[in-house]
């Protein structure tokens, strides 16, 4: 006998709700498939950031400081970069050789622009680890300084968390910087890579 004004309830509720997802599903309505296509197209198109990158494409010299600590010099050491453009210039692909703590250090980074989400990506591998490093951020209004952040776990436990700052001041000169923190810990600068393109 109980079980009828529970049942006449729950009636009474979903004739109350069932207009709301009515409306939900009307709002998400499919896209027309051709209509979905055009627009696919459109924000697979290389836009500004694109050629931006594309200007950086060749071969780069470059001067790189470590902070181990902070407060103290950093080290010094040399390298060099090759660049170019992947994917009918969607992608600028990286391959540098250098030092890094001393040791031969060589990595590949892919950077992008993400026409949806409107962010700029990077993905980064190197010798010095097996996993891939993610970073995604935005552009100062010119473009020129690109600041990206991401974190990766740390063989003690926790992580560290990164900002990037890519300073490009011309088709021949950039800068890319790194800070850090750990836990709690004050960011600080550990890394600076100058690039001068090779003449």
């Amino acid at each position: 006998m109980q079980l009828k004004p529970l049942a006449t309830t729950t009636l009474c509720i979903m004739l109350t709700v069932a207009p709301v997802f009515a409306k939900e599903k009307k709002h998400e309505k499919a896209m027309d498939p051709q209509e979905m296509m055009e627009v696919w197209k459109k924000l697979a198109q290389p836009g500004e950031p694109h050629k931006l990158f594309a200007s950086l494409a060749g071969s780069w010299t470059t001067q790189t400081k470590e902070w181990m600590e902070p407060g103290k010099p950093p080290s010094e050491s040399t390298g060099s970069a090759e660049m170019k453009m992947l994917l009918g210039g969607r992608f600028l692909y990286q391959e540098y050789n250098g030092q890094m703590m001393g040791q031969p250090f060589s990595g590949v980074g892919i950077d992008g622009y993400d026409n949806i989400t409107k962010k700029y990506v990077t993905a980064w591998i190197d010798t010095m680890g097996t996993g891939i490093f993610f970073m995604e951020g935005t552009a100062s209004a010119d473009g020129k300084t690109i600041t990206l952040r991401g974190s990766h776990p740390e063989p003690g436990g926790g992580k560290m968390t990164h900002r990037a700052v890519w300073k490009i001041a011309d088709p021949d000169n950039h800068t890319f910087e790194m800070y850090g923190s750990h836990g709690k810990e004050k960011e600080a600068k550990f890394l600076e890579i100058v690039y001068t393109r090779k003449q």
